[in-house]
């Protein structure tokens, strides 16, 4: 999807910055803000962080008003337009564009270390985005461009599936338990008969016999 670089998002707003005139840098040691002279600013007013895009906007303007004093444009943090100075976390020398392809160095002040961090983390936050939305974009490309695996059965294509260790039940089934052998119950309502009942009987029965 394409990016819509009209869009503009608020990174951060500090009320109250400090714009100083610097020296020229008089080695590769970078910048020192106690060369500066802290207590004559050049001007001071609102700072806003915009985000437009893959490009954030350091804007500078008077805090009444609104009024733009001057923006500098940022690609990459870090990088050249916005540099710490060496000897505080309170200060950063940028790089300021007038739209016409001129540009100068000034310095940036804040009155709290807060503010500094605030300003430092907010820049942070949206060059990590950036990069990770450009990750992001590479990945999708690259599956966009990469042959897809074809997986269909093409026609009169088979596929044989075998599976083992299946064990088949026996045809009868399970097998009856053998009933234990032994005397039945007599039936409800029997009374038991003693042993003389018995051999009463026993007795009839032979005398029976003999008479037949």
């Amino acid at each position: 999807m394409a990016e819509d670089d009209s869009y503009e998002s608020i990174l951060c707003v500090k009320p109250e910055v400090h714009v100083y005139r610097i020296p020229p840098r008089a080695s590769n040691r970078g910048y020192r803000a106690a060369d500066w002279k802290l207590d004559e600013p050049a001007w001071s007013g609102r700072m806003k962080i915009i985000a437009k895009g893959k490009l954030a906007y350091i804007k500078l303007e008077d805090k009444n008003t609104g009024e733009l004093f001057a923006q500098a444009p940022v690609e990459q943090y870090p990088g050249s337009v916005v540099e710490s100075v060496t000897d505080s976390s309170r200060y950063f020398v940028i790089q300021i564009e007038d739209g016409n392809g001129r540009h100068a160095f000034i310095g940036l002040g804040f009155a709290d270390r807060g503010d500094s961090f605030d300003f430092n983390v907010a820049l942070q936050d949206h060059f990590k985005w950036v990069k990770q939305e450009g990750e992001l974009a590479k990945q999708e490309a690259s599956e966009s461009t990469a042959p897809k695996l074809d997986l269909s059965f093409k026609e009169g294509q088979t596929i044989k599936i075998s599976i083992g260790n299946i064990k088949k039940k026996e045809a009868g089934g399970s097998k009856a338990r053998p009933m234990a052998m032994g005397l039945l119950p007599p039936p409800p309502g029997a009374k038991p008969c003693s042993l003389t009942q018995l051999r009463r009987v026993g007795r009839f029965h032979i005398r029976r016999l003999q008479l037949q």
